[in-house]
């Protein structure tokens, strides 16, 4: 990028005769070109000091400022101010993207001084700066703010003013396609830059419930079983830590590829025990509420069950899409007892029976135990919960129950 202001500063002082210099609108120097001349005072101090120490002063931008440069769409002439160090009169052409002034290119001004024609050909090397200053700028911003009011806002007026505010921050990449990653638990308060996460658009913070916090009924109930799938590393005694939301771009809907790059990135960063959850992937910024209970699904699914994870796809979390999808409620009475510590083997050998589907030679086999072992364990279930291993609807009720237990 520093490559591409230089050659374009180099254009302009072809283009001008005159030797360039390219500075951002907060007066501090990009590139600059190349300075031959045998006349000292080519060199006034104000440039001299611009070029050594790559800014200016607070008092020569107001001196300049004072001139519209601000507010100027075109070439702005300066005259010299020895008292003020600038011993040459000078034009400044405005770099400008869409309206917004991003910088200034500086030359040094004498007589006859460039023509019209050629002060127009500069300003197009000027549109051109400004626009490689604005795609920089976009790349290094900072959108977490916005990033997480969208994420946050419930929907309704506050939301679309959230998504508007991401729109317009995001520039014409708002409308291409992306997903949505979480993943859990993030060890800071503040989000990595998005321009060391591939592919990434934005990033924030979030609060993360851990899976499995809060849970209360009969003593141990619920709790013990869940902790078999235990909620994320670094989760505080309360269950409550941070969570960390990346928008990725994408090329296409059919390769997702770039959201897993990003999650895996950030999952090193991360450090043990992290997962991470993958939205559908979608065009634009309207569903992104949408977008972020599908990620925090999967995440959640990949926690519960590690098999799916540590990097889950939300269209791949099978029954965890309707689960993760209720709100937080008491384990089911009947479930209850099978879920006390002292029953986990049995609420286990439940879980993988049902996930065979009822087979009982598989489900042996999977855990490693006689037939006979698995048929008693299996009659002590249905002792404990008072359902019916044989019907259809009780089976569905603990294998849901089961599932849930582990959220």
């Amino acid at each position: 990028m520093k490559g591409d202001y230089q050659d374009l500063v180099d254009e302009i002082s072809a283009l001008l005769g005159a030797p360039a210099t390219l500075e951002n609108r907060d007066f501090g120097l990009i590139a600059f070109g190349a300075h031959d001349s045998e006349d000292d005072s080519a060199m006034d101090p104000v440039r001299t000091r611009s070029i050594l120490t790559r800014k200016s002063t607070p008092a020569v931008r107001a001196w300049f400022e004072g001139f519209g440069i601000t507010r100027a769409t075109g070439p702005v002439r300066i005259p010299a101010a020895p008292d003020a160090g600038v011993f040459r009169d000078r034009i400044c052409l405005p770099v400008r993207h869409r309206g917004v002034v991003l910088g200034y290119v500086w030359l040094l001004d004498a007589e006859p001084g460039p023509s019209h024609a050629q002060l127009t050909a500069a300003m197009e090397v000027a549109a051109r700066i400004g626009d490689l200053l604005a795609d920089e700028e976009r790349a290094g911003a900072d959108l977490s703010r916005e990033l997480r009011a969208t994420l946050t806002a419930e929907r309704g007026w506050q939301y679309d003013m959230a998504v508007a505010a991401l729109r317009t921050a995001l520039g014409p990449d708002a409308e291409g396609l992306h997903a949505l990653v979480c993943l859990a638990p993030w060890p800071a308060e503040d989000s990595p830059s998005p321009r060391t996460v591939p592919g990434a658009s934005a990033l924030c913070t979030l609060p993360w419930s851990r899976p499995g916090a809060g849970l209360t009924g009969a003593p141990g109930a619920g709790t013990a079983y869940a902790a078999g799938a235990a909620g994320p590393s670094g989760a505080d005694e309360g269950g409550a830590t941070r969570a960390l939301a990346a928008l990725v771009r994408l090329r296409s809907a059919d390769n997702p590829a770039p959201a897993g790059t990003a999650a895996g990135r950030l999952r090193g960063t991360a450090g043990p025990g992290a997962v991470a959850g993958i939205a559908a992937p979608r065009r634009g910024l309207a569903d992104l509420d949408v977008s972020w209970r599908e990620a925090v699904s999967a995440a959640r699914a990949a926690t519960a069950q590690p098999h799916l994870g540590p990097l889950a796809e939300w269209a791949a979390i099978g029954p965890y899409r309707m689960l993760t999808a209720l709100p937080p409620a008491e384990p089911d009475p009947v479930v209850r007892a099978l879920l006390a510590p002292a029953h986990a083997e049995l609420a286990r050998t439940a879980e993988v029976f049902l996930d065979h589907a009822g087979q009982a030679g598989r489900t042996a086999t999977a855990l490693g135990i006689h037939r006979q072992t698995l048929y008693y364990r299996l009659s002590r279930v249905e002792q404990l919960t008072g359902l019916d291993l044989d019907a259809g609807e009780d089976r569905l009720l603990l294998h849901m129950a089961l599932k849930a237990a582990r959220l």
